[in-house]
């Protein structure tokens, strides 16, 4: 679908641009801190161009390339660090570019050990069950 050249979207133009439900761009929102749409006086949401490239980029990671959300985290912060230009932090709300490096806690060396052995793909547990979890959340269960 050609989408046409505004400052600005509405989310149901996302939509039905990206054949998404609203409720899953506005739990995308909660889980992937590139997608910060700004919103208008009236506190609706206002995608831009490059919300919608996000947002599209999300969707094939999660639907095409069967990513988990987390992987898919992981995989857009890589590509916005091998192309920028994609999200500028200047555009995005102060609260998603503050250093929370400070407030991580510290990995035991073992702990790291165990991670950096851990073969690409694999999947623990636990973050299963959080997909599961969010899964559940998304269809109301």
């Amino acid at each position: 679908m050609d989408i046409p050249k505004k400052a600005y979207y509405s989310i149901s133009e996302v939509c039905r641009f990206t054949s998404l439900e609203p409720h899953v761009l506005r739990y995308w929102e909660s889980e992937f801190p590139q997608l910060r749409p700004k919103k208008n006086r009236a506190g609706n949401r206002a995608y831009r161009d490059k919300d919608i490239e996000i947002i599209k980029n999300i969707k094939h990671l999660l639907y095409d390339e069967k990513f988990t959300i987390s992987g898919a985290r992981k995989k857009l912060s890589e590509l916005q660090k091998t192309h920028p230009e994609q999200t500028p932090k200047e555009d995005l709300p102060k609260e998603t570019t503050k250093d929370t490096t400070k407030e991580t806690p510290e990995i035991s060396s073992a702990y790291q050990m165990k991670l950096d052995l851990s073969l690409p793909g694999e999947i623990s547990r636990s973050e299963i069950k959080n997909e599961l979890i969010e899964i559940l959340k998304i269809i109301g269960g």
